[in-house]
């Protein structure tokens, strides 16, 4: 199956930015739209989508970094774009739009690579459930991350809010969140868990970058044997989960990178990992 996969080095989207280090094993996705905050749009939710789901085939990147534009992470939905056409749409239409972008989440978990999100600014909305599906999360003291979908009128339940959130901070904070709308600070994130880390805005990205860029050159298909495993036994029990990992463990094994990894160490080399 490998000559089904394809580089994404070089790779232009038309609604966002994409760039990838120099030899392609992080690409940095950037929404850039900053005159508005960074808004998402009907366009830049399909391609977004259509992106995670062929990154799937990337024989290059190894590791995502989910940015925003001049320290602004994303406000969500475009209230003109999108908030105010989906007020004059029937139902068939406007579950059409929901399943659309409930699959933008479904590729981002779906699709191997880790994901990390660096937030500055603003995170609301879509952009709070984009830094919410990432794999990691990391912002500056100055990001603000709101699930505001009921100051509009609509429920919590948004793109999986009601499900995913409450296994990342809580069942309580979630609810809090969900039901409030109001304000999650960086410094209750970090207490929270729902961020990993804080750094100051200057060295966000740079931070993001060399994280993933350790992911990267680590053991690659065990990460996302890993992602699989993280997301796969969520509806597991504990027997059906431990021989899940029984499985997924034997597979790594099975891998040069396993026997690669033994032999640095008996030589006292770091391994080089190969993805096989």
């Amino acid at each position: 199956m490998q000559d089904k996969k394809r580089p994404f080095r070089g790779h232009r989207p038309k609604h966002f930015l994409l760039e990838t280090d120099g030899d392609g094993r992080v690409a940095t996705i950037t929404l850039n739209r900053p005159e508005k905050k960074n808004p998402l749009t009907f366009e830049s939710y399909e391609e977004l989508t259509d992106l995670f789901r062929a990154l799937g085939r990337a024989d290059d990147v190894r590791v995502v970094v989910l940015t925003g534009a001049e320290n602004n992470f994303s406000s969500g939905g475009d209230v003109f774009d999108i908030i105010e056409p989906l007020t004059r749409m029937s139902m068939p239409d406007l579950i059409d739009f929901t399943r659309m972008t409930g699959d933008l989440v479904r590729q981002m978990r779906a699709c191997p690579q880790p994901i990390i999100a660096a937030v500055d600014g603003i995170c609301a909305g879509a952009g709070a459930i984009l830094a919410m599906a990432s794999d990691h999360r990391i912002a500056t003291p100055e990001a603000k991350t709101a699930f505001l979908f009921t100051r509009v009128g609509l429920a919590g339940a948004d793109m999986g809010a009601c499900g995913i959130l409450p296994r990342i901070i809580g069942q309580g904070r979630a609810a809090e969140l969900l039901f409030t709308g109001r304000v999650m600070t960086a410094a209750e994130g970090h207490a929270w868990g729902f961020y990993n880390a804080l750094h100051d805005r200057a060295s966000l990205l740079s931070a993001a970058q060399a994280f993933a860029r350790n992911l990267a050159d680590g053991p690659w298909f065990a990460h996302a044997m890993t992602k699989k495993m993280l997301d796969q036994e969520w509806a597991m029990g504990i027997d059906q989960l431990i021989e899940s990992e029984a499985q997924a463990q034997a597979i790594c094994m099975a891998t040069g990178d396993f026997r690669r990894a033994f032999e640095a160490f008996a030589a006292k080399a770091k391994p080089v990992f190969e993805g096989y």
